[in-house]
């Protein structure tokens, strides 16, 4: 099977295989840290993206604005030191659970979904609503 990215990439042909990977030939990419489960941020890999995260132990994305690949931490210091990769049950988003350095957004925040909660704790309002 030829790879569908318009990228050269080096991953195994037989995970190549598996990946059901978007139009353009990405996949999401979430970043989790690997003892608390904090989820810090989500990133997109093509199939170089992801070979280079499973042999290099550091997280690499490609960077859709600006058309290259970027390592998390070579500029910021903030690292991702790879602990494990999974596909999930479709095979089209990878989790990656890392050893977080320092903060994972690009904000200087420690986790990209922190600052913008939409609904928090739904669970205690709905029995407090249902009480009324």
């Amino acid at each position: 099977m030829t790879n569908p990215s318009p990228r050269p990439s080096r991953l195994d042909p037989e995970i190549a295989a598996r990946l059901k990977r978007s139009p353009d030939g990405l996949l999401p990419a979430i970043a989790q840290q690997y003892d608390t489960g904090e989820v810090l941020m989500l990133g997109w890999m093509d199939d170089e993206a992801l070979h280079r995260t499973l042999t290099t132990g550091r997280c690499t994305y490609w960077s859709r604005s600006r058309r290259e690949y970027w390592v998390k931490g070579d500029t910021s210091g903030h690292v991702q030191h790879v602990r494990s990769v999974a596909l999930d049950c479709d095979a089209d988003t990878v989790l990656v659970k890392v050893d977080q350095v320092g903060a994972a957004c690009h904000t200087g925040a420690r986790t990209c979904f922190d600052a913008d909660v939409l609904l928090e704790d739904a669970a205690g309002r709905g029995a407090a609503a249902s009480e009324q």
